[in-house]
């Protein structure tokens, strides 16, 4: 689905990815974890198209994104922390975002309802909460059936339920086929629902494996114990 080949990338003496390959499959949730400044938000907007990477390829359902920005519309992108127009509501917001990407198919509303944004339609987006702002992305992220989900601490800020539906989600969307790649600092909140880990440091890939792959070289039963194994005993 997504295949990462060779690629850096540099900002000035930094090099935030260094020489990476990955091969990203359909049907896969995978936690892509590590350090502070290991290179995962760089190789995100990399794959999104948003950071244009200093060497190597990108390819998308076997076609290279280079001058390409039509396989975006096959990605949900659910940022940390989303930036919305202050003084728009979240019914303009999500007609504003409807009207960019002009989707003819039926939409995926079931996070819209099991949220209950109908109710809260007219609200600014300065008056939310960051728990109320990350169901606005999340339901923005899943609305356009997307092939590929890219979910940055995508559980931060919600509540314990709306947490729950989340993940419920996310694990539906795999079980359908959805390519997801997911950031996260709370490997508990990973625990049920990534199938594969990728543990990157310093912009190089240090780990892609299965999770129970991982658990029975380790002999761990949770990832971030797993992690931590590997990391204290250096047979990463």
């Amino acid at each position: 689905m997504i295949e990462v080949k060779n690629i850096s990338k540099n900002f000035g003496k930094l090099k935030a990815l260094d020489n990476l390959n990955l091969q990203l499959n359909k049907g896969e949730c995978i936690a892509l974890i590590g350090p502070n400044g290991c290179g995962k938000t760089t190789l995100i907007k990399a794959i999104l198209g948003m950071v244009l990477p200093s060497g190597g390829d990108i390819i998308f359902d076997g076609k290279n994104i280079k001058d390409n920005t039509e396989y975006r519309a096959n990605i949900g992108y659910m940022p940390q922390i989303g930036r919305y127009p202050e003084n728009m509501s979240i019914g303009q917001v999500l007609d504003m975002i409807k009207g960019i990407r002009n989707h003819s198919q039926q939409l995926d509303t079931d996070l819209y309802e099991q949220f209950a944004l109908a109710k809260m339609l007219d609200k600014k987006m300065r008056t939310l909460s960051g728990g109320t702002t990350q169901k606005v992305s999340a339901t923005l992220a899943f609305l356009f059936k997307p092939q590929v989900l890219i979910l940055d601490e995508p559980t931060a800020g919600l509540d314990p339920i709306a947490s729950e539906i989340l993940k419920a989600k996310i694990i539906e969307a795999k079980n359908n086929g959805c390519l997801i790649l997911i950031t996260s600092h709370l490997l508990s909140e990973l625990e049920d629902i990534v199938s594969q880990i990728i543990f990157m440091q310093e912009g190089q890939l240090i780990l892609h494996k299965n999770v129970e792959d991982l658990k029975t070289t380790t002999g761990q039963q949770t990832i971030a114990r797993s992690i931590v194994h590997l990391l204290k005993t250096a047979t990463v």
